[in-house]
């Protein structure tokens, strides 16, 4: 198993990915779900480093994003030194092997080194099941909340309950 920096050579299978989590996020909960990326948004955080991989034999297990701010959703919060993951998606293939436990223990390291005091993740609507996930993977459950200006944010976030989790290191 290795975590690596997506490459753009990477890009058409994390559209596929995307792809994926989209339709089965639209059969699991119809009325939230992502909408389609923007090219030069994921090539953006390919370029800044900011895309990753976890690639188990040499396939892409899952991808996912991070930054470091992350003012909209976390508003006054956004001021402590964090890293906010987005945009977990898992080949089908990889389901069920608890690949977000390995992305919170490649965080903790990443952080380490960089002062960074939390790790962080939102996602949208009340799914009990994904919050019982990320609690399992070492997350506390902050709660659900509206976001107060979601104008630069994707349109899945518009009128949506958001839920906030949180590792303080």
């Amino acid at each position: 198993m290795q975590i690596k920096n997506s490459t753009i050579s990477d890009i058409e299978f994390i559209f596929k990915l995307y792809a994926i989590a989209t339709s089965f996020q639209k059969k699991k909960f119809p009325a939230n779900q992502w909408p389609i990326f923007s090219r030069t948004l994921v090539e953006t955080e390919i370029k800044e480093n900011r895309q990753w991989k976890l690639l188990i034999d040499g396939q892409i297990a899952c991808i996912w994003a991070i930054t470091f701010s992350d003012p909209q959703i976390w508003e006054e919060s956004n001021d402590d030194s964090a890293i906010y993951i987005h945009r977990i998606a898992t080949n089908p293939n990889y389901r069920g092997q608890d690949l977000v436990s390995i992305i919170v223990e490649w965080a903790k390291n990443y952080s380490a080194d960089k002062q960074i005091s939390f790790i962080r993740m939102d996602t949208c609507g009340n799914n009990r099941k994904l919050i019982g996930h990320y609690t399992k993977c070492g997350f506390d459950f902050l709660g659900i909340t509206k976001l107060k200006n979601t104008t630069a944010l994707p349109s899945h976030y518009k009128d949506a309950d958001v839920c906030l989790f949180e590792i303080k290191l």
